[in-house]
């Protein structure tokens, strides 16, 4: 298991925009092999004394956080489905993000705890 988690900053009036953008992004990396993809809309982000999820972003007022992951079978695997998806030409014509892609935070984690499904 190999996943890719994501923190952005959306406006919140574009919340529906948003989920459209995922929902067909959600279809693309399932066609790559990504087994899950989770997309949650903050409900409850609090402040921190010396960082937390709005200053990670650099949100700006009127905007909520999204928090996101992606799950793949492991991290050879998902190496090479990106090298696949950026040669895809769907890549290229795909909708502009509803949000500044420049704030969103990426990383990717080998998981050493999982409790759950698996």
């Amino acid at each position: 298991m190999y996943i890719c988690g994501l923190v952005i900053p959306v406006p919140a009036d574009r919340m529906d925009s948003y989920r459209a953008w995922a929902e067909n992004g959600a279809r693309f990396f399932k066609d790559y092999g990504c087994l899950e993809i989770v997309e949650s809309w903050e409900d409850f982000v609090p402040e921190g004394k010396q960082t937390d999820f709005r200053r990670a972003v650099a949100a700006e007022p009127g905007e909520k956080i999204v928090f996101s992951w992606q799950i793949w079978p492991d991290k050879t695997f998902f190496e090479a489905a990106e090298a696949r998806m950026h040669q895809d030409p769907r890549m290229e014509s795909a909708e502009a993000p509803p949000f500044d892609a420049k704030r969103l935070i990426l990383g990717c984690f080998a998981p050493i705890v999982v409790m759950g499904r698996v």
